[in-house]
């Protein structure tokens, strides 16, 4: 029986929370990259700053890493691990540090491109990941759903075809309001990040096609985990049969990596992209597209290994039926982190059966409700907001 006790004690998972701020401005910082020096275990800040890390041992460090921030090592003591407030200072890039081998943004996507292969995986791995999707109409949430998932990616050799996700444990929450039911199914989901990883999947954004409908200019150079980044803008100069995808791209200016995307569908035709971002809709409601934008994050290892381990999707959109003479706006926000990696190589196996998860699958219809306050035990998640809180403790009244 004490045996069994101090087996308990030493699997238990010791917690690391905080807020980030701005050193200067006292600004609470979104989307921080958060790891526990020494391992995988990674997560992200919220909305307001706040973090929570999992893990089996309190690590001597953690990292924090953000765009245009100085990356920070943070020493953690024993007994002092929860209510930290971390600061971060901003990175202003002196011009002159940027040795100008090539200013031909062209040349610099292309050499990124031929450089995927080498700095991207090139054996199978899985990583464990959290997702969260809500939908609000205006400012109210109607619709939480939350999942931890196995994603399991092939080598950067190939495309994500045979790429693939495993719901693990999920939950969520709907509105009860007849007026909020829409019957809408929009792209996106938890395959979205075998989908929409750019450096795994060109015919996405990165392919030559494309890239030739598209006008290419060099903006202020950056730091990212304190090493210096070309800044690539993407500008759609067509509209063609199918909407095309611009933003900003950051590129390793050593190695040519790509570490992150910040992606804008072109809404010129409007009807094409209602297209792309639809997958179904009743007859009789018109669907008008807002926005799509997307931030898809890497992080590189000690060595030089590059893996996605971000991605945040908001679209925005209005619907109304026919007969009312007002549309509402929606806004739907999906966010996915990788918070550890658990397998690469011959040990890493695709998810099969009935935990797998298709393309084509409808999230909400497997996931369990908002029931366990103990729900996520020992699973690193991205924390919730404070509105997202009391947005959830709405929707609990309404089920009841």
């Amino acid at each position: 029986m004490l045996l069994s006790m101090v087996m308990l004690v030493v699997q238990a998972q010791q917690v690391v929370s905080g807020v980030v701020k701005d050193r200067h401005t006292g600004q609470k910082l979104s989307h921080v990259s958060v790891t526990a020096e020494g391992s995988d275990v990674h997560t992200v800040t919220n909305d307001d700053g706040h973090f929570t890390l999992k893990v089996k041992r309190v690590p001597q460090y953690i990292q924090l890493s953000h765009i245009g921030y100085k990356t920070r090592r943070h020493q953690l003591t024993d007994g002092a691990t929860e209510g930290l407030q971390v600061l971060m200072t901003s990175h202003a890039v002196d011009l002159d540090e940027l040795i100008v081998s090539v200013n031909d943004p062209v040349q610099i996507v292309s050499l990124a491109m031929a450089h995927i292969r080498t700095n991207y995986p090139q054996n199978p791995e899985v990583m464990r990941c959290f997702y969260r999707e809500v939908t609000r109409k205006g400012s109210r949430y109607i619709a939480v759903a939350e999942a931890v998932l196995d994603m399991y990616k092939t080598s950067y050799a190939y495309g994500p075809d045979n790429d693939g996700v495993a719901i693990l444990k999920g939950r969520r929450l709907m509105s009860m309001k007849a007026r909020d039911t829409l019957g809408v199914k929009i792209q996106g989901g938890p395959v979205m990040p075998l989908i929409a990883d750019v450096a795994k999947s060109p015919e996405y954004m990165l392919n030559e096609h494309d890239l030739a409908l598209c006008e290419m200019r060099m903006e202020q150079p950056v730091k990212i985990d304190s090493r210096l980044h070309y800044v690539v803008r993407v500008v759609p100069k067509y509209v063609t049969t199918y909407p095309l995808l611009g933003g900003l791209l950051y590129i390793d200016v050593d190695s040519y990596t790509i570490t992150r995307a910040e992606l804008e569908l072109d809404l010129r035709d409007w009807r094409l992209a209602a297209d792309y971002m639809l997958v179904r809709k009743p007859v009789g409601l018109r669907f008008r597209p807002k926005a799509l934008l997307m931030t898809v994050g890497y992080t590189t290892d000690l060595q030089g290994v590059t893996r996605m381990n971000y991605l945040r999707n908001e679209m925005r959109f209005n619907c109304d039926w026919r007969r009312r003479l007002f549309a509402s706006t929606y806004t739907a926000v999906s966010e996915m982190v990788v918070t550890d990696r658990i397998a690469s190589g011959q040990q890493a196996k695709r998810p099969q059966g009935r935990s797998s998860f298709g393309i084509r699958d409808r999230f909400y219809d497997r996931v369990e409700y908002f029931d366990d306050p103990d729900f996520w035990a020992d699973y690193n998640i991205i924390e919730p907001t404070v509105s997202l809180e009391h947005a959830i403790d709405r929707l609990r009244k309404q089920k009841k």
